[in-house]
C-alpha cells in the first residue's frame, strides 16, 4: 500500500471503526510510514461562529506591555533540574526495586516548605504599588468583616409509614 501510494502521488480515504463508531480517515505518506488523519462527520463539526470569542479592541500600549512580559519571562536555556521528569525517574526506581525484591527507595523531603500567602495582604500591597505609581494617595483601608450567617437547622422530613400487605391464598378444590 505504501509503495502504491508513493508511486501514484495520491492519498487514500479509509473507513475504520474507533470507539464504537464508524469513522473516515485520510491516509498519507510521511517518510517510510503511512499516517492516518482522522476526519470528522458533518454532525461532529461545529459552526466556527458559535465558538468564536467576542472581538475586543486592544490598544497598542496593551500589546507593548504583553510583549514586555513575554520578553521578561522568556528563557533560552531549557536545561536544569526544573526541566527533568522526576516523576518518571522515581517510578522507574520503584519498579526496579520491586522487580529485585528490594525495599522501596526513600522519598526525599522537599527542600523548603511551600509558602503560605496571605492573598488579601498581597492584593493590598498591589493596590498600594499601583496607586503610588500613579501618584495617588496610597492609603488602603481594611475591608469590613462580615458576620458569618447563622445556619438554619435542617428541616426534618416526615417519615412515611407503610402498611404490610397480605395476600390471600386461594385454595383450589379438586
Amino acid at each position: 500500500m505504501r509503495q502504491a501510494l508513493a508511486r501514484s502521488s495520491k492519498e487514500a480515504i479509509a473507513k475504520y471503526a474507533w470507539s464504537g463508531r464508524e469513522r473516515r480517515g485520510l491516509l498519507r505518506l510521511r517518510g517510510d510510514a503511512i499516517v492516518l488523519h482522522a476526519m470528522r462527520w458533518p454532525d461532529e463539526v461545529r459552526d466556527p461562529a458559535a465558538v468564536d470569542p467576542p472581538r475586543e479592541t486592544v490598544s497598542e500600549e496593551e500589546i507593548e506591555g504583553a510583549l514586555a512580559l513575554v520578553d521578561r519571562m522568556s528563557r533560552e536555556d531549557l536545561e536544569g533540574s526544573e526541566f527533568t521528569d522526576t516523576y518518571t525517574d522515581a517510578l522507574a526506581k520503584i519498579i526496579e526495586s520491586k522487580r529485585e525484591d528490594k525495599p522501596l527507595p526513600d522519598t526525599p523531603e522537599p527542600e523548603q516548605p511551600g509558602k503560605v500567602l496571605d492573598l488579601m495582604a498581597a492584593l493590598n500591597e498591589s493596590v498600594q504599588q499601583a496607586k503610588a505609581s500613579r501618584g495617588e494617595d496610597a492609603d488602603v483601608h481594611e475591608m469590613p468583616k462580615k458576620k458569618p450567617a447563622k445556619k438554619q437547622p435542617a428541616k426534618k422530613t416526615a417519615v412515611k409509614k407503610t402498611t404490610k400487605k397480605t395476600t390471600a391464598r386461594r385454595s383450589r378444590s379438586v
